[in-house]
């Protein structure tokens, strides 16, 4: 799980790339939980917070490029 201020440090590129990789995450774990596989399912709401800090950071910086 990365911090939002370790997120912030990345670029755009890598951002979207760790997004695309949480949401495959998110979206395996989601197959876990529906056949029974899941062992920890906190890990669930660790991967939908991590994509909510990528997008608000996303958000973020969008904002701050259309103020300029």
């Amino acid at each position: 799980m990365s911090s939002a201020k370790q997120l912030r440090e990345l670029t755009d590129d890598e951002l979207d790339r760790k997004l695309h990789d949480t949401r495959q995450e998110l979206f395996n774990l989601r197959f876990q939980s529906a056949t029974g596989a899941l062992e920890n399912s906190a890990r669930l709401t660790h991967a939908k917070r991590e994509i909510a800090r990528i997008l608000t950071i996303r958000n973020e910086r969008e904002a701050s490029l259309e103020t300029r």
